[in-house]
């Protein structure tokens, strides 16, 4: 045999493998929030490294969508063929099954604390000095006091704000409805830019100075802190919040049609492992685990949190009473135009 012949013989074996290689890949869409990027940048790389480890030859590659969830969960409904979603909002991945049967109807109790291996609430982020004194949602209806926050009718980031500023607002006021409805229609006259998902809100506020108050998820609004300056920036976490949950599911149909159902498993219980909650909280984020939580309180305020269900009567009363045309959020905009 010539040398030509076995260099062609060993291209081809080279070829074969490579294809194999390429045929047994595996690639994982996550549909994420907004301002999710940095969270899993750092939890893809050390999960991929797990997965390659335990299965050779087959590789696996983590692609990410971001936007408001909201739209992300749009898209998927209308196509987008994502394995996994991670969001901000339990509506937004229950829409997957209602509307396009996408989901498990039992989607909340397949993974612990109802699909949600970690969880926030809301936090501002003031300029250096806190020239404006704010230090409660009480503080934001002042005349002189601009802010900035997603639009709720996009982002859940929006949404979590509005309900935390009237849950506040409802428990000061105790239960009076139309000091509630006044003091939300002055808090929402007051905001400067209503962009659509949480990460312009953070261009708006951070990159083009609008604004006295950025309103966001406390992740979030540390986060910004580190990276446009700690000396720039202070944040506020108020005495009375929401705690807002962050739940994640595989996307049944997708996962069974892509074939990455053991993928996409795998790398939801992974964010719940203690190696995951560590990154997890290391970007602001809090978790369903006490020693972890106890190793982290410098980065937590204590806070007072109520849930959805406890205030408003869950996420289909929430939706229904405020954020359809014509609702609540609605009213109050046009009272505050008046």
């Amino acid at each position: 045999m010539t040398l030509q012949a076995m260099k062609k013989i060993v291209s081809g074996i080279a070829l074969s493998l490579s294809l194999a290689g390429a045929a047994n890949a595996t690639e994982l869409l996550n549909s994420s929030y907004d301002v999710s990027r940095e969270l899993f940048v750092a939890l893809n790389a050390p999960f991929v490294k797990q997965w390659d480890a335990s299965h050779p030859g087959d590789p696996l590659t983590i692609k990410m969508s971001h936007a408001g969830s909201s739209k992300q969960a749009l898209a998927i409904l209308q196509g987008l063929r994502a394995d996994v979603v991670t969001y901000n909002q339990v509506t937004d991945v229950q829409v997957l099954h209602d509307k396009g049967n996408l989901i498990a109807a039992d989607w909340k109790s397949r993974l612990p604390n109802n699909s949600s291996p970690f969880y926030s609430t809301m936090a501002f982020l003031v300029r250096k000095g806190n020239p404006k004194q704010i230090h409660d949602w009480s503080d934001l209806t002042r005349s002189d006091v601009k802010l900035i926050f997603p639009n709720p009718k996009t982002s859940g980031n929006g949404r979590y704000t509005y309900l935390a500023a009237w849950g506040a607002a409802d428990k000061a006021d105790g239960g009076d409805q139309a000091k509630t409805r006044a003091f939300m229609t002055q808090f929402l006259k007051n905001v400067e830019v209503f962009d659509t998902g949480g990460r312009g809100a953070t261009t708006t506020f951070a990159e083009r100075g609008l604004g006295d108050v950025l309103i966001s998820f406390e992740s979030e609004v540390n986060n910004i802190r580190n990276q446009y300056g700690k000396d720039e920036y202070e944040v506020v976490v108020p005495k009375t919040n929401i705690l807002a949950e962050f739940p994640v599911a595989w996307v049944d149909k997708n996962v069974a049609t892509n074939k990455t159902a053991d993928a996409a498993s795998a790398y939801l219980n992974y964010l719940y492992t203690p190696e995951a909650q560590n990154i997890i909280t290391h970007y602001y984020y809090r978790v369903n685990n006490a020693q972890l939580m106890a190793e982290q309180k410098d980065r937590f305020p204590q806070t007072n949190l109520f849930r959805v269900e406890e205030a408003f009567g869950g996420w289909d009363k929430v939706m229904k009473t405020h954020f359809v045309s014509g609702g609540e959020l609605d009213k109050l905009l046009a009272a505050g135009r008046g």
